[in-house]
């Protein structure tokens, strides 16, 4: 049970243009949104934030998907692990490789690119912080300047997220419960106490 109940799409109506942009993108409206909703300035802002990082760039929207979820598994935010994973699939990312992104040092189904990418994200997510100088210097063998900016906003949206649906208790749509478990559960994954998993 959400500890802030959710308003409905009707109530939020004067957002339904970007309601509808998102279940293109990924196929449904995170509730999130109709929590967000009870303060329509911060969701205003937020659309503009989600826009902005998610929005077409210099990154790939799957690589981009992949930074989101490995960000995620660090900050421990089930449901946002099986959002990003949805999402990623949603964006052409194979379920195999979805699911290896546990392992991603190791699969076989990551370029070094990615690999950096992802052990930057996982780093960056951890508290406290666990990026270093060698992180940058990876990633600036893959990415210019200005993807490594936007690779960083992703981790920083999601830590905005990871608090957000965490704190919030946001229940887990069907969607992205559904992908979740067919694909994600062979590796440890559960939900937390916060999705509908429990």
């Amino acid at each position: 049970m959400p500890n802030v109940e959710p308003l409905s799409r009707e109530e939020l109506a004067e957002f339904e243009p970007f309601f509808r942009i998102i279940e293109g993108a990924v196929g449904f409206v995170p509730r999130s949104h109709y929590t967000l909703g009870r303060r329509p300035d911060i969701l205003k802002a937020f659309n503009g934030l989600v826009v902005s990082v998610f929005g077409p760039g210099e990154v790939e929207p799957a690589l981009k998907q992949l930074v989101a979820m490995v960000a995620s598994v660090s900050a421990g935010c089930r449901y946002c692990q099986a959002h990003t994973s949805a999402s990623a699939a949603h964006f052409g990312v194979s379920a195999e490789k979805i699911a290896a992104v546990f392992d991603f040092e190791t699969s076989e189904h990551f370029s070094d690119a990615e690999r950096a990418a992802l052990r930057f994200a996982r780093d960056a997510a951890i508290a406290p912080n666990a990026t270093t100088p060698a992180h940058f210097e990876e990633l600036r063998r893959h990415f210019k300047e200005t993807q490594i900016i936007e690779i960083t906003a992703t981790i920083s949206l999601m830590g905005w997220l990871n608090r957000w649906n965490d704190t919030m208790a946001t229940e887990l749509e069907d969607e992205p419960l559904e992908f979740a478990s067919q694909h994600l559960a062979s590796n440890g994954w559960k939900a937390g106490k916060h999705t509908r998993m429990d």
